[in-house]
C-alpha cells in the first residue's frame, strides 16, 4: 500500500491546496493530509477550526484522512507507514524552501522521500496569506477558497 503525508498550516485551505490534494489522492492508495503547527506563522484560525475546514473541504474523497500533526513531518511519517511526503508547488521561490526542505528531511530519515506536485497555472500566484489578507480589506475571496471557508474567515473577521 503506498501512503502518502501531506502537511501543510492550511490557515485557510486554499484551492490551490485542494488542487494538490485531489492529485495526490490519485497517486497514493492512502494520503493522508495534516494539519500541522507552525509556531512561526501567526494564524487567522485555530489548529481545531483549520482542521475541521480541511475535513470538511476534502470530505468527498474516500482515501484522504485528514488528520493533525504537532510533530516532526518524518516522525509522523514513520508512525503512519507514511513512505512519501507530498509538497505542492506554484513557482520558484517555493522550489528553493522545499528543497532544502526535502534535504533535511532526507538527512533525518533517507526512507521517507518527496513528491512534488506543480499547482495548476491559475493557482499559481495564490497563497493563504493573501487570502487572509484581502478579506480583512473585504475583498471577495470567492475565487481563491471553497465557499466554507470563506463563510469561515468573515465570520472570524466580524
Amino acid at each position: 500500500m503506498k501512503i502518502g503525508f501531506y502537511p501543510g498550516s492550511f490557515d485557510p485551505i486554499t484551492f490551490g491546496h485542494v488542487d494538490i490534494a485531489t492529485r495526490g489522492a490519485k497517486l497514493f492508495d492512502k494520503l493522508y493530509v495534516a494539519v500541522s503547527r507552525n509556531p512561526n506563522k501567526k494564524m487567522m484560525f485555530s489548529a481545531e477550526e483549520r482542521f475541521e475546514l480541511v475535513k470538511e473541504v476534502l470530505k468527498d474523497i474516500p482515501n484522504i484522512e485528514v488528520i493533525r500533526s504537532d510533530i516532526l513531518t518524518v516522525e509522523h511519517c514513520r508512525q503512519l507507514g507514511a513512505t512519501h511526503i507530498l509538497r505542492g508547488l506554484r513557482a520558484v521561490t517555493d522550489y528553493d524552501y522545499e528543497f532544502q526542505q526535502t534535504n533535511f528531511n532526507r538527512t533525518i530519515s533517507n526512507e521517507i522521500d518527496t513528491v512534488f506536485l506543480m499547482t495548476e497555472g491559475r493557482y499559481s500566484f495564490l497563497s493563504s496569506s493573501s487570502v487572509r489578507e484581502l478579506a480583512v480589506f473585504k475583498g471577495d475571496v470567492s475565487p481563491f477558497v471553497p465557499d466554507v471557508v470563506k463563510k469561515a474567515i468573515f465570520a472570524k473577521l466580524k
